[in-house]
């Protein structure tokens, strides 16, 4: 009995063990095993966020005055400012949307009064790809030129701006709207090329950038599309179309710069 008292112990031990062994060894189902039998059993589920479609690519169009720096109604020539940078705005939005873009102005209506800050925060709120600057110039040359700013500068209420990036792709879109004007209005107007924001007065005054440029969040080009005090230029900008010739030189120098449609960044 002495021996078959500790044989019996150790044979009633192992009894044990072995079951309790295989149940701590049995596997359990893995998420990867769940995965592929779903995949092979039912129809996969649909993704939680479908991929956004393309987006319209905006345009704000600033057709320029009255502002608080100028009415801009004052006739040169049988026309004024106001009415050469609206009417041709009305055109170049016809030119843009009929390419595809989605566009939106900074006013209304001919003579509504947009402060020149308000005008720049419309095209930040639009999240614009491009803010175009319509004007009209009054010197002694004739002609149009594009604008961008190459610097900061510094409004009356303190704000500095615009930032590095918007410098960086305002110069890009200046050369792309600079090339569309240039082969559109080849022969009809003189060509006085690229040029910055430091190079007119009130850029100058305030450190190098206009106002519309300061408070800009997006690229942004000014226009001098000819120069009222000229009576030739006058002429053109007078007439349905020069009107139509400009907007769509413009338009096509905007497609140099941005595409109509741009693919969304799908959200992670």
């Amino acid at each position: 009995m002495r021996l078959l008292t500790p044989l019996a112990l150790i044979l009633l031990l192992l009894l044990t063990y072995a079951p309790a062994q295989v149940r701590k060894e049995s596997p359990r189902p893995s998420k990867k095993v769940s995965k592929v039998s779903k995949a092979a059993g039912a129809a996969p589920e649909a993704p939680s966020e479908a991929p956004p479609a393309g987006a319209r690519a905006v345009v704000c169009i600033d057709p320029g005055h009255p502002s608080e720096v100028a009415s801009g109604q004052n006739i040169q020539n049988g026309t004024s400012e106001t009415y050469a940078n609206w009417a041709v705005a009305a055109k170049l939005r016809e030119a843009l949307e009929a390419r595809g873009y989605e566009v939106v102005m900074t006013k209304s209506s001919e003579g509504e009064l947009v402060r020149n800050k308000d005008r720049a925060l419309i095209a930040n709120r639009a999240r614009a790809a491009l803010m175009l600057r319509l004007h009209c110039d009054a010197s002694a040359e004739r002609g149009f030129a594009v604008y961008y700013p190459d610097r900061r500068g510094r409004a009356k209420d303190g704000t500095a701006g615009p930032g590095p990036d918007v410098i960086e792709e305002s110069r890009r879109a200046a050369r792309a709207v600079h090339a569309g004007l240039s082969e559109g209005l080849k022969g009809a107007l003189t060509d006085n090329g690229v040029r910055t924001d430091y190079q007119t007065k009130v850029g100058r005054e305030q450190g190098g950038a206009l106002t519309g440029s300061i408070f800009s969040e997006v690229p942004v080009v000014t226009i001098e599309m000819v120069t009222l005090s000229d009576p030739g230029d006058a002429e053109f900008i007078k007439t349905e179309e020069g009107q139509r010739r400009m907007a769509e030189s413009i338009a096509d120098g905007v497609a140099l710069y941005v595409a109509p449609t741009r693919a969304a960044a799908r959200k992670k």
